[in-house]
């Protein structure tokens, strides 16, 4: 009894404080995003990547974080774009997929500054802040996602908004939803013990040329 007692406690703790850390994460970060309307101007978008399919094709929901930067830039709001994703092999490749659908839509070549080593959302940020040299961004993705993303970027020292790209619901938005509890755990992890990026590279200036970081014509 002792022992079934012992491991419901740790159960119930468990619990607690993966409740108590989702509770943190999402109030902080929540507070930090806008309506796209009211968002003020920042030096540079993030946009955060997601599935691309072989062709190019960008997934609903990269496309939707695409439309969202894009419509950012037309304003005015901002002026350079970070597409930050996964090109970590050969045969897979969400960056350049996100480039041509925004050089499709008229956006120049030298506004898109391309991360090819944003694995995950920590890496995304801690390199926009250490590669890139950012310090003010507007962060682009789902509504579900940005309150993780605006927590690390504040815990990161980053002055950052959030612009959400919600323009279609989603078939498995209640699967990512579920996934957010354990990837704030995550997030709370990271920024606390200080991890480094799977990949860190050369500093690359905003100032200067995007092609820098241009793999493909």
């Amino acid at each position: 009894h002792r022992i079934v007692k012992t491991v419901f406690l740790l159960a119930g703790l468990g619990l607690l404080a993966i409740g108590l850390i989702n509770w943190l994460v999402y109030r902080r970060g929540r507070a930090l995003i806008r309506s796209n309307e009211d968002l003020l101007p920042a030096p540079v978008a993030l946009v955060f990547g997601a599935y691309v399919a072989p062709n190019g094709t960008p997934s609903f929901a990269v496309e939707d974080r695409l439309v969202t930067a894009l419509k950012l830039y037309e304003k005015g709001t901002v002026a350079k774009l970070i597409l930050s994703g996964d090109h970590g092999e050969t045969d897979y490749d969400e960056v350049n997929g996100m480039k041509e659908y925004l050089e499709d839509h008229g956006v120049p070549k030298n506004v898109l500054f391309l991360d090819h080593a944003g694995f995950d959302t920590y890496d995304s940020l801690l390199r926009a802040r250490d590669v890139f040299g950012v310090e003010h961004v507007i962060l682009v993705t789902q509504e579900f996602h940005l309150p993780r993303a605006l927590y690390i970027a504040d815990k990161l020292g980053l002055k950052a908004q959030g612009a959400v790209a919600d323009r279609r619901n989603l078939a498995d938005l209640g699967s990512l939803q579920m996934r957010e509890v354990a990837a704030r755990v995550k997030a709370f992890g990271e920024v606390a013990w200080g991890r480094n990026p799977k990949y860190l590279g050369d500093a690359i200036s905003l100032d200067g040329e995007a092609s820098v970081t241009h793999d493909k014509d």
